[in-house]
C-alpha cells in the first residue's frame, strides 16, 4: 500500500508519561555508494552521541538490558523501547520511509507483505545494497506453520534508502541511528526484539470487521503486545503446534 500505511496519520508526536516524543521522520541524507563495511559502520558510529541523547532524555542507560522495536503498520512507525529499572520505556519513534503491502501477515514469497508477529534481529549486514541492513528473523516457527509450506519467503530487513519490497526502509540517516542502537545490544550480547503489529489498537481494528480472516491471528498478537503495554516487559514467546503464539 506504499506510503498509505507509512505516514498515514501524519502524527507529529506521541504523548508518553507527560512528555511529547517527536517522530524522527526519514531524511534526505544519502550515504555515498560503494563504501566499505568499515566506512559505513564509522558513519553509524558517528550517530552515537545522538542515540545516547535519546536514551538519556528517557532516563534509560545505553545500551539497556532489553530493547524492542515495535512496528505499527497502519501509521508507518517504528518505536524504540528500552528497559529502565526492569520496565520498558518509550525511547524514540521513527517514521518508516517506505514499505510494500498492507495490513495482515506475510504468508508466502512474493506477496509483498511486511510480516506481522514476534521476531528478533538475527543478522547485521554492513555492506547492504541499501546502506546498512538488519535482518528480522522471519519466517519464525509460527510463520512456517501458517504460511506456504515450501516458499514462505525470507530476507526481511530493516534497512536504509527509501525503496523496499516486503522490508522496512528507514532512510540512510535513520538506519545509522537504529544500527547504532542494535549493534550496541549485539556487542553486549543482548537481543533486540522486533514486534510487528497492524496497529496500536488491535481491539478497535477488530471492531471494524475488516479482514475477518485475520481476526484470530490479530487477537493472538494483541495478547503478546498487552504484556509490553501493561507489564512493561518483553514477553517470552513460544509457538504451539498449530502456529499460535504463546507467552509467559
Amino acid at each position: 500500500m506504499s506510503r498509505a500505511w507509512l505516514l498515514g496519520l501524519a502524527v507529529c508526536g506521541l504523548a508518553v508519561a507527560g512528555e511529547t516524543i517527536p517522530v524522527r521522520e526519514p531524511t534526505d541524507y544519502d550515504a555515498a555508494g560503494g563504501l566499505s563495511s568499515k566506512a559505513r559502520q564509522a558513519l553509524a558510529a558517528a550517530r552515537r552521541p545522538t542515540v545516547e541523547g535519546l536514551f538519556k532524555a528517557a532516563g534509560v542507560s545505553f545500551p539497556p538490558r532489553s530493547m524492542v522495536f515495535r512496528v505499527f503498520k497502519d501509521v508507518g512507525q517504528l518505536e524504540v523501547w528500552g528497559s529502565r529499572a526492569g520496565r520498558l520505556v518509550h525511547i524514540a519513534t521513527y517514521g518508516v520511509c517506505y514499505a510494500s503491502g498492507g495490513l495482515g501477515p506475510k504468508r508466502r514469497e512474493g506477496d509483498l507483505q511486511v510480516p506481522e508477529g514476534f521476531y528478533t534481529l538475527d543478522l547485521f549486514n554492513p555492506v547492504s545494497s541499501y546502506h546498512l541492513s538488519m535482518r528480522v528473523s522471519y519466517p519464525n516457527r509460527s510463520d512456517r506453520i501458517l504460511g506456504h509450506p515450501k516458499t514462505p519467503g525470507g530476507a526481511i530487513m530493516i534497512h536504509g534508502s527509501c525503496v523496499s519490497i516486503g522490508c522496512l526502509a528507514m532512510s540512510d540517516e535513520r538506519i545509522e541511528e537504529l544500527w547504532t542502537m542494535a549493534a550496541a545490544m549485539r556487542d553486549a550480547k543482548r537481543t533486540v526484539s522486533v514486534h510487528i503489529l497492524p496497529t496500536h489498537d488491535i481491539a478497535a481494528l477488530l471492531a471494524t470487521g475488516v479482514q475477518p480472516e485475520h481476526h484470530a491471528f490479530w487477537q493472538n498478537l494483541d495478547q503478546g503486545d498487552r504484556i509490553v503495554r501493561e507489564e512493561g516487559r518483553v514477553p517470552l514467546v513460544g509457538v504451539s503446534r498449530d502456529g499460535v503464539y504463546t507467552f509467559r
